[in-house]
């Protein structure tokens, strides 16, 4: 049900505010898509370096998995397929595959720990005259960002938490996340795209250098051994309850 929700509160949005104001919006979801897509595709780099893993051919196999993603926003209800998809298409080892999955969706979430409140916290930042560019601020908005990351909930709505949580150790106010709510659930959909595909990544790195990455589609191998073997038919034969077994 969640696009049907998106979709009566972008009307919602659209009939009570000024046009201004929905630009505003509008340009804050760009941007934060424009950051997503950014990050998402920094991780296919980094399977291309380290797993020589072709783009599309990677999309093309958890292509499933983002669907699930971005409809449900939650990264705990994308777990099962997650685990099942790193195993059976990505190769990756079953105890890593769980373990990366497990904790993906509950540190280190790029989308809803990193990027949301690091962008909410820039934005907030000139108001209270303090510079987003400086290298202090940065670091510690890093440092702040990494610590919060800690114990996110991998359900919708988990970036308004991680936001709240890092504009408050900043001493920020947090009036900004209540003018962004409505919009919320339209940036979360990709964001929760993002945090399941950096556990998928991570799985698939980290079988690598633990050398348990198998590259071949096992669902693929599967039915060309399933292909293989001679099949069996089973007949009945009278009223003895007797059968033929033949090739």
């Amino acid at each position: 049900m969640t696009p049907y929700g998106v979709l009566a509160l972008m009307f919602k949005v659209a009939a009570t505010n000024h046009i201004s104001t929905i630009v505003q919006f509008g340009s804050f979801t760009l941007a934060s898509y424009s950051a997503i897509i950014t990050m998402f595709i920094f991780h296919l780099l980094l399977l291309f370096i380290f797993s020589k893993t072709a783009p599309l051919s990677y999309i093309k196999k958890t292509f499933p998995v983002f669907v699930f993603a971005f409809s449900s926003r939650s990264s705990a209800a994308t777990l099962p397929i997650n685990v099942e998809t790193q195993i059976n298409k990505l190769g990756v080892g079953k105890s890593i595959a769980n373990l990366s999955a497990s904790l993906g969706i509950t540190i280190g979430q790029n989308g809803c720990a990193a990027i949301y409140p690091s962008m909410l916290a820039v934005m907030v930042a000139p108001s209270l005259g303090i510079d987003p560019t400086s290298i202090g601020f940065i670091i510690e908005l890093v440092v702040m960002v990494t610590i919060s990351s800690f114990g996110v909930a991998g359900v919708g709505g988990g970036a308004t938490i991680a936001a709240m949580t890092v504009l408050s150790n900043l001493n920020f106010p947090l009036t900004i996340i209540a003018l962004l709510i409505s919009i919320e659930p339209l940036i979360d959909m990709s964001r929760t795209v993002l945090n399941v595909n950096t556990t998928m990544v991570t799985g698939m790195i980290t079988s690598i250098f633990v050398k348990e990455y198998d590259p071949d589609d096992k669902d693929d191998n599967k039915n060309e051994t399933d292909s293989k073997h001679d099949l069996i038919y089973i007949e009945p034969l009278d009223n003895e309850n007797m059968c033929s077994i033949f090739r």
